[in-house]
């Protein structure tokens, strides 16, 4: 008798996936695309990725072969398939094999907002897993922070407590249905127990009574402690003034804004004008907090935030629920009416990590909420809620990376050695990177706090199991006090620890997320804070011509003292008074900054700067725009990081629109061509300039737009003077300094328009959370000895440029 295996010769081949492939559905898609073409096989989760061995005829296996790369699950991302074909074994069928156990490198894939089709079946009185705050699918649901080792199946989630009962476990198991092989797939029956403990009493409620109480709480004015999907929130009516004043106190918080969880697009469309780019951001499965720009509030907006919740902000920070409980605080149909914004914030103090385990939130939380509504699912990392911007153009600038991005892998431009960047102190996030792929870990915050430490080594851990990174290399910023190189140092344990310039980090990154390679330096304007600089200078206002093997300190703003460090830091008026010092202006009673220092202090001021006792030199571009926002009367004292310079963009994008006339304008002094010095960018007629018009009584709105549009007009210039003598015409604009929308807008435009390629950070932050992207990329060229034409005019601390001597940094 003639088979079909006679008429036909079959073909067998081996296919391994990698990337963002387990935990999204991609096995049962396999499955389902095999069982459609009639295919043989097998698939199975390995360490490596995903593995599938199909056999059939040449057609459906060429078939097989196309479309498993081309219409993937909604949360897969393929990063290679790789093909061999085999010997025809024979057999029938396809199946799914229990996966292999051990360390890898595979995508475990973000944690992913609740989907419509979950979110319908919370809703509907008919499904079993009707208002079930745990409902998730394949396509939906916690994945990074619950995963505790590879492959990722479910005894290795923190679900493994959870045994399925009979209808999940046949739903797990039917190739047909959208929770095969979802591994936090559970019911009410089966699955975690949410319950509501009040703070100093005994009484608990559990179930959809948990909920129901929280709701009911939380409009009477309530503060909670709500458990998430990445470590806990405080929440409260985001309406009630008075909430939000005993939130805002009891976390320590100063005046930094709040972000809020909005019922729905049309409640955040109430709050601020919503693109359609922001729209899809926020009701994407990423979720994260979009930073709306609140030009005009809308009319729409009934109920509007209560004034304590985002006080001089440029934006409010805006996300929609993304987990199921989220979801039912805001209530479903039919459910009493209760608050339509909820301000969202990390459950912890200012500073402090955010809390994940529920032991320690009843003892750090119980001062901060009135009540703690948690549940038996335990986080095994903590992920804070990501944070974004959308420009103008529909391109996004993360300002903060962590839930919903990571751990996706980053495209690297070249080949590193398996290796650990620790990024910096503020903001700290670190880089782990082999081969062409770098992982940015999720948002650690500031190492100050001495549980952040702990914290960080916990992340290194989980990330390098995950990854399968076994670093090699480590990598520090060069500041020698800063608290992520010391635990660099402490752990080393032989291994090497490069060292890299702030700044020439920063720029890397930028270079790294637009893909470049290196090949070619660019113009790297690298504006922030504080950044250690070569000299013993903060630096932090820096133009450089730059790759990955060096740079040279083309141009940078001019020094002015930082009388007493921090504490300049936290009090802007007295670098608005050591800038008067420095241009020559005298400090004038009527001035907003000499009015907002007392006179002893006045005193003591002036003779500091006067004898220069603790009095660095500093070229950084943000204590100029903390200097001129206690200038224009707009913030002497800084409750949080960048408090000054918000609030003062929040003045200069109203000024923008409404027409400022003709900006400032700084005065450039040297650094014209290829064997000079660097450019000072000196500040002295932008101050002059604001004092005049602060004593002429002009709207504090035109002073700060006049300021932004005269930093923009001076980056041109120094970027065009530059490109005059190195031909170089790309420029990368980099720092936390970019954060800043006018800014960032005003310097894109104008270099566009000078005929520049301009880089702008698009998949990682500009500030200090996308540092150590760069640092990784830095330290790998460091060990590569086989410099480029570019990289050896732009040696490392600007040590070795071509026809020059060595350049010392100091202006």
């Amino acid at each position: 008798m003639t088979t079909a295996r006679d008429r036909q010769p079959f073909v067998r081949r081996r296919l391994v996936v990698r990337g963002t492939v387990q935990g999204v559905g991609f096995r049962p898609f396999v499955h389902g695309l095999a069982g459609e073409l009639g295919l043989s096989g097998y698939v199975v989760n390995h360490t490596g990725g995903v593995v599938t061995e199909v056999e059939g005829a040449p057609e459906p296996v060429r078939a097989f072969c196309e479309r498993l790369a081309a219409a993937p699950p909604p949360l897969a991302v393929i990063a290679s398939v790789a093909q061999l074909d085999l010997p025809v074994l024979g057999g029938d069928g396809f199946s799914i094999l229990p996966s292999e156990a051990g360390a890898g490198r595979t995508g475990v894939p973000p944690d992913a907002a609740v989907c419509a089709d979950c979110l319908a079946e919370l809703a509907d009185p008919a499904d079993a897993r009707h208002r079930h705050p745990f409902i998730t699918c394949t396509h939906c649901g916690p994945r990074f922070t619950i995963v505790t080792g590879l492959p990722y199946d479910r005894p290795r989630t923190t679900m493994a407590g959870f045994p399925l009962c009979e209808r999940c476990a046949a739903q797990y198991a039917d190739p047909a249905d959208r929770r095969f092989h979802a591994q936090p797939v559970c019911c009410p029956s089966c699955g975690p127990r949410l319950r509501l403990e009040h703070a100093g009493a005994d009484t608990v409620h559990e179930g959809a009574d948990a909920v129901a109480q929280a709701r009911a709480l939380l409009a009477r004015g309530a503060v909670l402690a709500v458990k998430g999907v990445g470590g806990y929130h405080l929440a409260c009516d985001a309406g009630n003034e008075d909430a939000v004043g005993r939130l805002r106190a009891a976390k320590e918080r100063g005046g930094k804004p709040f972000a809020v969880m909005v019922a729905d697009l049309e409640t955040a469309r109430g709050l601020a004008p919503v693109s359609e780019a922001e729209a899809r951001l926020l009701s994407g499965p990423r979720a994260p907090v979009v930073l709306l720009r609140r030009t005009t509030l809308s009319t729409r907006s009934t109920t509007p935030p209560a004034p304590s919740v985002c006080p001089g902000s440029p934006g409010v920070g805006v996300m929609l629920p993304y987990s199921p409980v989220h979801r039912l605080l805001f209530g479903l149909p039919g459910d009493p009416p209760g608050p339509r914004m909820l301000v969202m914030t990390s459950g912890n103090r200012s500073g402090e990590p955010i809390v994940t385990d529920d032991a320690e939130a009843a003892a750090r939380l119980s001062e901060l909420a009135g009540a703690r509504l948690a549940h038996d699912r335990p986080i095994h990392v903590p992920c804070d809620d990501s944070v974004v911007r959308v420009r103008a153009d529909g391109s996004t600038l993360p300002l903060r990376r962590s839930r919903g991005y990571v751990p996706e892998p980053l495209p690297l431009p070249f080949e590193v050695p398996p290796a650990l960047a620790l990024g910096g102190d503020l903001k700290n996030v670190f880089c782990l990177g082999s081969g062409r792929s770098a992982w940015l870990s999720q948002h650690i915050g500031d190492l100050g706090d001495p549980a952040a430490a702990g914290v960080l080594g916990r992340a290194v851990d989980h990330l390098a199991h995950l990854t399968g990174v076994r670093p090699e290399l480590l990598v520090a910023d060069k500041h020698p006090r800063y608290r992520s190189a010391a635990w660099a140092r402490e752990r080393a344990g032989g291994r090497p620890l490069r060292l890299v310039q702030h700044h020439h980090a920063h720029i890397a990154s930028a270079m790294a997320d637009a893909g470049l390679d290196g090949t070619s330096p660019v113009i790297g304007v690298a504006f922030d804070g504080t950044g250690y600089g070569d000299d013993g200078a903060v630096w932090g206002g820096e133009v450089m011509l730059a790759d990955y093997t060096g740079y040279r300190r083309c141009a940078h703003l001019a020094y002015v003292p930082l009388p007493g460090g921090d504490a300049a830091v936290r009090n802007p008026y007295r670098m608005a008074l050591a800038h008067l010092r420095t241009a020559g202006v005298p400090w004038d009673e009527a001035l907003p900054a000499v009015a907002a220092c007392g006179e002893g202090e006045l005193r003591l001021l002036d003779r500091q700067l006067e004898r220069r006792v603790a009095c660095v030199p500093a070229s950084s571009m943000g204590r100029l725009f903390d200097a001129v926002s206690s200038l224009a009367g707009v913030c002497h004292r800084a409750g949080y990081e960048a408090q000054a310079a918000m609030e003062l963009e929040a003045y200069a994008a109203r000024g923008v629109d409404a027409g400022c006339g003709r900006p400032y304008a700084f005065a450039l002094r040297g650094g014209g061509a290829a064997g000079d010095g660097p450019c000072l960018i000196d500040p002295a007629p932008v101050l002059r300039a604001v004092v005049a018009d602060v004593r002429a009584g002009t709207p504090v709105e035109l002073v700060a737009a006049r300021f932004h549009l005269a930093v923009a007009d001076a980056v041109l210039a120094v970027c065009a003077a530059v490109r005059r003598w190195s031909g170089v015409g790309t420029v990368a604009l980099t720092g936390g300094v970019f954060a800043n929308a006018v800014l960032e807008e005003a310097c894109g435009s104008r270099l566009a328009g000078g005929g520049f390629t301009v880089v702008r950070h698009r998949l990682v932050p500009c500030g200090d959370g996308g540092l150590a992207l760069g640092q990784l990329l830095v330290a790998a060229r460091a060990g590569d000895h086989a410099q480029t034409p570019a990289a050896r005019g732009c040696a490392e601390g600007g040590d070795r440029v071509p026809g020059s001597a060595r350049e010392s940094g100091r202006g």
